[in-house]
């Protein structure tokens, strides 16, 4: 029996990706989309490439109402992100969720209504799972390292900074060392925001640039050595296995989780 999945924001380049990786994997059946642009559309409308005649809806009350899914895979942007994933709870669906930018408070809630509900659900800052063992190994090495800076890269028509990966890896690294000031203690910036942004001591850079994916390095400094620990994504394939992992994986939780390492 197929897993029914609705799509939310099929016409970006991660939704394309997502598109194609649904309908050709045997185990999933791409039953709706979400799409506030189009209203009355199937899907070989608005993406030609696709010879599919799935039904585009506008409005999620209707959406809800009129299909019946297993999961909802959200990957559009966070201001609607998380009233998607809220709605699709608070219709006992399983939520799988790519898009960052979502507040500590924001997944709280959604967290314990996850769990009122018994629903299985994941919010990953990064679904390639090179990113996912980055910043594993990155937790790791904040034991022996306590200096460290973030850098991340991605493409110029990202609208949250830090990434969520970066904040998931900042998350990790804090819990692994004490809170520790980095730099001449009477350092300045001549140009405001030059040291990136910090928090207890972990300063953070943003790059956005057109031809880049997702892109980071985590930089530890310790005495006379260096350790880099870098992964790129160079496309958003890179992403596909870990959101077909964490389809299959949300229908045996029962709880929401936060990043892929949870399910890896």
């Amino acid at each position: 029996m197929s897993i029914k999945i609705i799509l939310a924001g099929p016409r970006g380049k991660m939704g394309t990706s997502a598109v194609n990786m649904i309908l050709n994997n045997e185990k999933f059946e791409l039953v709706a989309c979400l799409d506030h642009r189009y209203e009355n559309k199937k899907l070989s409308e608005i993406l030609p490439q696709f010879n599919k005649e799935v039904p585009i809806y506008t409005d999620m009350e209707q959406l809800f109402k009129e299909v019946s899914a297993d999961v909802f895979v959200d990957l559009t942007i966070p201001e609607v992100g998380y009233k998607h994933t809220l709605a699709a709870l608070e219709n006992n669906l399983r939520p799988v969720v790519g898009t960052s930018g979502f507040s500590n408070e924001q997944i709280d809630t959604l967290t314990k209504l996850a769990k009122e509900k018994k629903l299985g659900g994941i919010i990953a800052p990064n679904f390639a799972v090179g990113a996912v063992l980055m910043m594993e190994f990155s937790k790791q090495a904040a034991k022996y390292f306590p200096d460290v800076e973030i850098i991340e890269k991605h493409h110029d028509n990202k609208v949250d900074a830090p990434s969520g990966t970066a904040m998931k890896t900042l998350e990790l690294i804090k819990n692994e060392r004490k809170e520790k000031s980095q730099g001449h203690p009477d350092e300045f910036e001549i140009i405001k925001g030059a040291r990136g942004a910090e928090s207890e001591g972990v300063h953070v850079h943003s790059v956005r640039l057109p031809g880049l994916v997702a892109h980071q390095e985590v930089i530890f400094g310790g005495k006379s050595q260096l350790l880099t620990i870098k992964h790129d994504s160079f496309d958003r394939e890179s992403f596909m296995d870990g959101i077909a992992l964490s389809i299959n994986a949300v229908l045996d939780l029962e709880e929401l989780v936060y990043g892929l390492e949870h399910i890896l």
